[in-house]
């Protein structure tokens, strides 16, 4: 990806940096990446632009979503939402842009979800540069009954 493209508003795709996928990855065991192509795709299942995660099932998979950043943000955000309160995906983990000022994030995020923001700023793919915007974790996850039972 050109890099002087990646920072401008001419993409809403950013790369997930591999190490940064690992750690998560390690601590969720992801079986899904809902916004993915055939270059980018962190999980072994993923589904493409032209499949439109959006309009899929994900029951039953640990979700890594990565979604399109600007406008497109607040579909996936309340996708990711609606798959875990209602429906029966147990996880879905997002790296999106820390935007607390937005609608989405006090509907979907804010006391609803685990919230890690990222210390500094993410290099998004094969970038030299940083991202010009901070990042955050967001965890919707599925509680079980007997949580304590499990142990």
């Amino acid at each position: 990806m050109n890099t002087n493209v990646m920072f401008s508003s001419a993409t809403d795709q950013w790369a997930t940096p591999q190490g940064f996928f690992d750690e998560l990855n390690e601590e969720f065991n992801f079986t899904l990446d809902p916004c993915a192509d055939e270059f980018n795709h962190k999980c072994e299942k993923y589904f493409t632009k032209e499949q439109d995660g959006l309009l899929q099932e994900w029951s039953g998979e640990r979700v890594f979503c990565n979604p399109p950043y600007g406008r497109e943000t607040q579909n996936w955000v309340r996708k990711c939402f609606q798959e875990v309160t209602a429906g029966d995906c147990p996880l879905a983990v997002m790296l999106i842009p820390a935007r607390t000022d937005t609608r989405w994030f006090h509907d979907y995020i804010y006391k609803k979800a685990e919230i890690r923001f990222v210390k500094g700023r993410l290099k998004f793919g094969d970038s030299a540069n940083s991202a010009p915007f901070p990042s955050m974790v967001v965890i919707f996850k599925k509680e079980l009954k007997d949580d304590e039972d499990q142990d």
